[in-house]
């Protein structure tokens, strides 16, 4: 079905840029099916370099018409004047996919003020390396056939769940915000590794390849992360020294409390707007 779209990408920053990538790679759709847009000039040429054959500039009423599929890739905090910009402009049976933070399908399909079929989404930085999380969801006025697109168009950059809508704010929290917990997590286990001796570079590789690894054994083998965790630490060994002191730290605490942070987060930004 997504061959068949013209998408148009509003706000090509980190996640519409590795969108558009995703689409003209793992779909093979033609660069005259995509249109993106930049507000700031200074990154069109970038934007222009990377994908010379797509149409791009800054004007977001423009590339919608005549879009099948409008995604909303801007910040949460610009959508009301951006939907204001376009909204006459986009074709009556044209989807829309947001992938902002907070804001409801009821809120983007008010802002419209007209029934449109809006799918929501939550994406997370690492589709820019084609290993993305994203949840979808879809409104009232979406049928089965939208989602189907949605998710053609997120699985070119990683994997997608299908969520209910109640569950978005959550799914920010932990996948959306995710990324950043493990770079913390990542940069925490380096400056340890240097502190026992280890030469940085060594350290941060070291670090970003164990993390990187253990995700992909929990993925490949479906084993639950405690089991391989058992695996790992064997009676009166290292790694049963180091879990506990990590458990003695509250470690899973603090991720169960930030994941609840950030969650609230979301649900605030639907009420600011």
């Amino acid at each position: 079905m997504l061959n068949d779209q013209t998408v148009a990408i509003i706000g090509a920053g980190n996640i519409g840029r590795a969108l558009l990538g995703g689409l003209l790679h793992g779909h093979g759709l033609e660069p005259g099916q995509i249109r993106a847009t930049r507000r700031n000039p200074a990154m069109l040429s970038d934007l222009q370099s990377e994908f010379p054959d797509i149409q791009i500039g800054t004007d977001n009423a423009a590339a919608v018409r005549g879009a099948s599929v409008v995604v909303l890739a801007i910040k949460p905090q610009n959508a009301r004047d951006v939907i204001a910009q376009i909204r006459t402009h986009v074709e009556a049976d044209a989807m829309i996919v947001s992938v902002l933070a907070g804001l409801t399908t009821d809120y983007l399909q008010a802002a419209f003020g007209r029934p449109m079929a809006v799918i929501r989404t939550m994406p997370n930085t690492p589709m820019l390396v084609d290993e993305g999380a994203t949840a979808i969801s879809r409104g009232r006025h979406a049928g089965e056939h939208h989602l189907e697109i949605a998710r053609e168009m997120f699985e070119s950059v990683g994997r997608v769940e299908i969520v209910p809508e109640y569950l978005m704010d959550a799914v920010t929290g932990l996948s959306g915000s995710g990324p950043a917990y493990v770079y913390m997590f990542i940069e925490a286990l380096t400056d340890a590794g240097v502190k026992q001796g280890i030469p940085r570079p060594t350290a941060f590789r070291l670090a970003a390849q164990t993390v990187y690894g253990a995700a992909k054994l929990v993925l490949d083998t479906g084993k639950h992360p405690a089991i391989l965790r058992d695996e790992v630490t064997t009676p009166g060994g290292t790694a049963i020294a180091a879990v506990a002191e990590l458990e003695s730290h509250g470690l899973r605490t603090m991720l169960i409390n930030a994941v609840a942070t950030a969650t609230a987060r979301s649900k605030e930004l639907a009420g600011n707007d």
